[in-house]
């Protein structure tokens, strides 16, 4: 079926190889591997060394599984923890030696909103988009005109949103990642209707497209100390905190995504990153935009597709191509790199 990629992502604590077949403007995953670094659990954050060294060693073996040859290698090198991006880049300049095939160096964040095309055609997609990338380590809003064509339009200037509720979740001892946990927790229900938490919504009202989530998750840690032992070891303290941090989230984030759409004169909203899989930021920007009778495409990726993934990276790949190149000295980790 058409040529295939092969996709590496290693950017954080997640090892994951993906072939991807291409046929005309179809795609069709052959292998889909994810190696989820449990040994980070314990600590309730990636300790970036331990993390590569669990690449190096998931690597061999996530390929052994690998069937079928591909004609093409493509590779994250960059945003993301620095020893761990040089695990994967070492393992496909290796690979591509050995084949004698060229890599594509590959943007992580580009890719989280290239993965919405896996099941969406690009022919389909109006333009411009307005790009909402938000994941453990960033929170972007970007101006897409289309693909390769990007404006950063707004950011986070500390905490992503995926990183605050990282630390939110340890502090309420809910586990990591934090994301997940603290989702599951908002679900359930409280006994104690008394109890009332309220957090702020950090830079809300201002008229950028800015983010910071730092505040937030101070505002979480003084009403932890305030409160009693007996109540913010209760349950009821814990569900209603995730409620309440999740939310504080949800209405920045929709909020701000909102106004650039309306500003900008976007046709389409594209979202990707690990917290886009989040049910309640799906189900009530859905419900705010129909409200407000926004009629723009919408993009969500599949759940399973919004955090990392080298099938995000493969297709990636395939969109950039003529970048491919057998000049590997070239390609290198860049832990800042922008899109």
């Amino acid at each position: 079926m058409g040529f295939k990629i092969l996709g590496v992502d290693t950017s954080c604590d997640d090892t994951s190889l993906a072939l991807l077949a291409i046929e005309g403007e179809k795609f069709k995953t052959l292998d889909h591997f994810v190696s989820f670094q449990k040994v980070h659990q314990k600590y309730g954050g990636v300790y970036p060394f331990l993390a590569k060294r669990e690449h190096k060693k998931n690597l061999p073996l996530l390929f052994k599984r690998i069937k079928e040859k591909f004609e093409l290698l493509a590779v994250t090198v960059g945003p993301g923890l620095e020893p761990c991006l040089w695990a994967g880049i070492e393992f496909t300049k290796n690979l591509a030696k050995k084949l004698n095939l060229p890599i594509v160096p590959v943007n992580h964040l580009e890719a989280h909103i290239l993965v919405n095309f896996f099941e969406f055609p690009l022919s389909k997609v109006k333009f411009p988009a307005v790009s909402l990338v938000v994941s453990g380590g960033h929170t972007q809003l970007i101006l897409m005109e289309k693909i390769g064509k990007y404006k950063l339009i707004g950011e986070t200037r500390d905490d992503a949103a995926g990183e605050c509720l990282d630390k939110v979740a340890r502090l309420l001892g809910l586990g990591y990642p934090g994301g997940p946990a603290i989702e599951k927790f908002s679900k359930l229900k409280i006994k104690n209707q008394k109890l009332k938490i309220v957090l702020p919504r950090p830079m809300i009202d201002q008229k950028n497209y800015d983010f910071s989530f730092s505040g937030l998750k101070t505002a979480v840690l003084y009403d932890f100390l305030k409160r009693p032992e007996r109540v913010r070891e209760s349950r009821d303290y814990k569900i209603l905190m995730a409620k309440e941090a999740q939310q504080a989230v949800i209405d920045v984030l929709v909020f701000k995504t909102l106004r650039a759409i309306v500003e900008f004169g976007a046709k389409s909203v594209i979202f990707g990153g690990g917290v886009a899989a989040n049910d309640e930021l799906r189900r009530q920007f859905l419900k705010i935009s129909k409200a407000k009778k926004l009629n723009q495409q919408i993009l969500f990726p599949k759940k399973e597709l919004c955090t990392d993934n080298g099938l995000m990276v493969a297709l990636s790949g395939y969109f950039h191509q003529e970048e491919a190149t057998k000049e590997f000295d070239k390609i290198i980790a860049r832990a800042n790199l922008k899109i």
